[in-house]
């Protein structure tokens, strides 16, 4: 017996118009969905895979973009030809989208009853007051306490998790009979992927949906799909079911994305000089942040902790990994230890010095030794300064380089981190996000540190660029001699990378040793609920 053929795309081409003449996002591609199946969609940034879902839901801005061929037969009627009043019927009413990020998905001036209210009032002959109950019903459904309570809350006072569920639920109010799920994980913990995989699981099965769940984590889509289409460049490379896929790829793109899911430790040695005194040494540090609540004749001072007496020793040569999800304290322990956050108490023992104790002008100079590597390089980088001033800023700074060796520098940088020389007159928007993130890493050991503190430098890339700036960071510690703190809520990515491992949670750190170690057998419940929610192939 077999399913029915719910969504039937044919020969689908989507193209832009740009500056350098035209684009094709998605080339030809066709496939069908199943009716309470699930489809993966893999694949890298670029490869078409959100482009080609958009053009089914009118999504496609026109111009630049155009749907210059295809069919997609939703129900007998195909959603390319639909007017734009037929598409607003058919958005979130039989066909709902999940986005990347709900922040940008939801109205921040808008309380969360209003928006959920405003989809059944749209798709549903139904009352405000009935509405608002089965608003409640389905943020229950979706996982959130207090959901007649916090309905009248606004998105900003909900957690990223909190958020995407607010988002599913808004998506199933109207009982679709597709989900369209994009990258819908991404930006949140591993803990918290894992709740929010197993949701949307659970809910696919109870309502019987068929969803299509894109998304460039290969752990994911053999943890959620029956189905997976592997796209490259706007083309399908490769089809079929989830366990032939994982387990038998024909084709060299896929073999290369399965090949690049880490797996396995760190492939090197470490060069740990754990025989000498600690390069950087934490001591009974306390860091928080000062609030304030109630009216404006009462207000009261709120002290929140956000690391709380916490002792870490990181020794030269070696890679420490920080793991913990957020509000853990991780990156505020970085940024407290690069001095971008003031602590309130303890010590950061840097090379014989205590750092809370220098003075501004010391501070600079210690600046030279310790340098950060920041999630988002985009915003880390400054739009309006090109490669060549973005790596010559802190040599001529610095008094590493003169006007006449300068040039010869950032050469040799841009070789370092595997980057063609020609690109330094380049500005930022125009490299990939991997691309951006050798620049960041170029800019961070420009100055020859002791010390770098990588904060997530890989959580938002794709698994192949993934895996290659790991490899590149492994290069460097080498070649360089650095010294890392590499913070992440990714445990896979801890485990390929670092040596020694310290967990937080909450502020507070609740356990630490060797890798591998901590890996095969973790002392605590919340080590083992870390790696425990790791997707795996």
């Amino acid at each position: 017996m077999t399913s029915e053929k719910l969504l039937s795309v044919e020969n689908l081409r989507v193209l832009f118009n740009t500056r350098n003449g035209q684009t094709v996002a998605v080339e030809n591609l066709s496939f069908s969905l199943e009716a309470g199946k699930v489809l993966g969609i893999v694949g890298e940034s670029g490869s078409g895979k959100s482009v080609a879902c958009y053009a089914l839901m009118g999504l496609i801005p026109s111009p630049p973009g155009k749907i210059e061929t295809g069919r997609a037969l939703f129900h007998g009627k195909d959603l390319l030809q639909m007017s734009e009043a037929e598409l607003r019927h058919t958005r979130g009413h039989k066909i709902a989208m999940i986005f990347q990020d709900p922040m940008t998905s939801l109205n921040p001036y808008m309380r969360i009853a209003d928006q959920l209210i405003e989809v059944l009032l749209q798709h549903k002959k139904i009352t405000k007051r009935a509405a608002r109950e089965k608003s409640i019903t389905a943020l229950m459904e979706v996982g959130i306490q207090d959901a007649a309570k916090r309905i009248d809350e606004y998105p900003h006072q909900f957690s990223g998790g909190m958020r995407q569920r607010v988002m599913i639920a808004m998506a199933l109010l109207a009982e679709p009979e597709i989900l369209i799920a994009d990258e819908p994980t991404t930006a949140l913990d591993v803990t918290v992927q894992a709740q929010i995989l197993a949701l949307i699981k659970g809910l696919q099965k109870n309502h019987n949906l068929a969803v299509i769940f894109i998304t460039h984590d290969l752990g994911v889509a053999a943890q959620m799909a029956d189905d997976v289409l592997v796209m490259e460049k706007g083309r399908l490379v490769e089809q079929g079911t989830t366990e032939t896929i994982f387990k038998n790829p024909t084709q060299d793109y896929t073999k290369k994305l399965l090949n690049a899911v880490l797996t396995s430790a760190k492939p090197v040695n470490s060069f740990a000089k754990r025989d000498e005194a600690p390069l950087l040494e934490v001591k009974n540090l306390q860091v928080g942040y000062a609030s304030h609540s109630g009216s404006f004749f009462s207000r009261v001072k709120k002290f929140t902790r956000g690391v709380d007496n916490v002792n870490i020793r990181l020794y030269r040569g070696e890679i420490l990994g920080l793991v913990g999800e957020s509000g853990s304290g991780k990156s505020t322990l970085g940024r407290s230890i690069i001095r971008l956050i003031d602590a309130q108490s303890g010590e950061l023992i840097f090379n014989g010095k205590n750092l809370l104790d220098l003075s501004p002008a010391n501070l600079t100079d210690m600046r030279r030794d310790i340098q950060m590597i920041f999630q988002d390089p985009y915003a880390s980088l400054n739009p309006r300064m090109t490669v060549f001033d973005t790596l010559a800023e802190p040599l001529l700074v610095h008094g590493l380089a003169t006007q006449a060796t300068v040039l010869d520098q950032v050469n040799e940088l841009m070789d370092d981190v595997g980057l063609d020389r020609r690109f330094i007159r380049k500005y930022p928007h125009e490299f990939s996000g991997g691309q951006r993130q050798r620049i960041a890493i170029a800019r961070a050991i420009s100055l020859k540190p002791k010390l770098i503190v990588a904060d997530e430098p890989v959580s938002a890339l794709d698994v192949t660029i993934r895996a290659q700036i790991l490899a590149l960071l492994l290069e460097l510690t080498q070649k360089h001699n650095l010294t890392m703190l590499f913070i992440s809520h990714d445990m896979s990515v801890v485990r390929y990378l670092c040596d020694r491992v310290v967990v937080m949670q909450k502020g507070r750190l609740v356990e630490e040793g060797e890798t591998e170690k901590l890996f095969s057998a973790p002392e605590q419940e919340y080590t083992r609920q870390l790696l425990a929610a790791i997707p795996t192939l």
